[in-house]
């Protein structure tokens, strides 16, 4: 059974400042604090799901910092998720936080009422990234707190964002880079999303900031990607869910970002298997999850592959991996 998370959003009530791209209403859609009734509400309704598993399930605190809210209200919450690791409708708490409010006494906190995994907003490894969007912390910070967070026993998750204000694709790589050398269990990557309200807003308004195309920002993530799964990092999130209507400013922002990625590592994939290949009508066999990651959106990987003289068409293959590509000359028996 996959993992799967309970999720109930705090708001910016834990942040110190407002970095450059946080517009946390038009992420979540949400404004209001949580309480234990919410946090019970969201529990029965998960578990009233065909599929629930108690044992792969966690209540997961997103949204804002959670150590930085006020201690009460952090306990209260935390009290009102552990009863239901006591209840065992649910396996433990994830949360996620800034970097600069993680201490050893706050991870004791955490470890009494059954947080299990902690993830960090990176964002960036650079500080003159992290400085130019108001991120309030260092580089260094990040480091000091997922060494705390890993000796105390905790999983550890870092997030990144491409395409910051003052970012480029190598300061991005050297990120992604400095976050391996953290060695976490997990990682989620966001491409940098202009939204309304926000000093992205205004940096792109003025001209000052230009994000990434759709293309590049594809192009580039499929590279962190193949990164940190060589590395052994599992990538658990890859975009933004959603945005608010009418919040969307500017930025490479699609439904179907990871597929985006996925799509375009497959397709040099079969470009690299086609090498030495005669042009002309072929079969391409895939696992079947890979299908549509083959086709590409809107065919777009096939319609290329038949520029370069290949004319394709996609069968699954139950014994494939999910990145493996045989393609096979067409004839009447494929079908």
């Amino acid at each position: 059974m996959s993992h799967a998370n309970i999720s109930i959003f705090v708001p910016h009530i834990g942040c110190p400042n407002m970095c450059s791209f946080c517009n946390q209403h038009s992420i979540t859609g949400r404004t209001g604090v949580p309480s234990k009734e919410d946090i019970d509400s969201a529990v029965l309704t998960a578990k009233a799901s065909k599929n629930y598993d108690a044992g792969s399930t966690e209540i997961a605190f997103f949204g804002g910092s959670f150590t930085g809210i006020d201690r009460e209200l952090m306990v209260e919450l935390l009290s009102a998720a552990n009863s239901h690791i006591k209840s065992g409708s649910v396996s433990g708490i994830r949360i996620s936080t800034r970097p600069d409010f993680v201490d050893n006494e706050v991870l004791e906190i955490l470890k009494t009422y059954g947080v299990t995994a902690i993830e960090l907003g990176a964002q960036s490894m650079c500080d003159e990234v992290l400085y130019k969007n108001r991120r309030g912390h260092n580089a260094n910070d990040v480091k000091i707190a997922s060494k705390l967070i890993k000796e105390a026993g905790f999983e550890l998750g870092l997030q990144m964002m491409m395409g910051l204000y003052g970012s480029n694709d190598e300061l991005d790589r050297e990120t992604a880079k400095a976050i391996i050398a953290l060695n976490p269990q997990t990682i989620r990557i966001y491409p940098a999303i202009t939204l309304k309200d926000t000093y992205l807003e205004s940096l792109y308004k003025s001209g000052e900031y230009l994000p990434p195309k759709l293309e590049d920002a594809v192009s580039l993530c499929d590279e962190l990607l193949e990164m940190f799964e060589k590395a052994g990092i599992k990538v658990i999130r890859v975009g933004l869910h959603t945005i608010e209507d009418g919040s969307y400013v500017a930025g490479p922002w699609h439904p179907a970002f990871k597929e985006l990625c996925d799509s375009k590592r497959m397709l040099e994939i079969a470009k690299q298997a086609f090498n030495n290949l005669e042009k002309g009508e072929y079969v391409l066999r895939v696992c079947p999850k890979s299908i549509s990651k083959m086709t590409g959106n809107k065919r777009q990987n096939l319609a290329h592959l038949e520029t370069l003289g290949y004319i394709c068409k996609v069968k699954a293959d139950e014994e494939l991996k999910e990145y493996q590509i045989i393609p096979e000359r067409m004839n009447n028996s494929c079908f």
